[in-house]
């Protein structure tokens, strides 16, 4: 049985809250802002790449509250 590979430690933490609902109007979800490709995607970026995605978040929460 091959041993799961655990995050290192003082990783970039996920912005998800558990309010996994998608805006329909900006495709974005309604509690961490990302889109479902990024979703999909976070498990296998980099920091660097973790980084860029929360650093477009702000901008985005602005977005979906004007469609809600």
């Amino acid at each position: 049985m091959k041993a799961e590979k655990r995050p290192e430690a003082g990783g970039v933490p996920s912005p998800c809250i558990s309010v996994c609902t998608m805006d329909t109007a900006s495709g974005l979800c309604v509690g961490c802002f990302r889109t479902l490709d990024e979703i999909a995607a976070w498990s296998v970026l980099d920091d660097a790449g973790k980084r860029r995605v929360l650093a477009a978040l702000p901008a985005r929460r602005a977005i979906v509250k004007r469609t809600a």
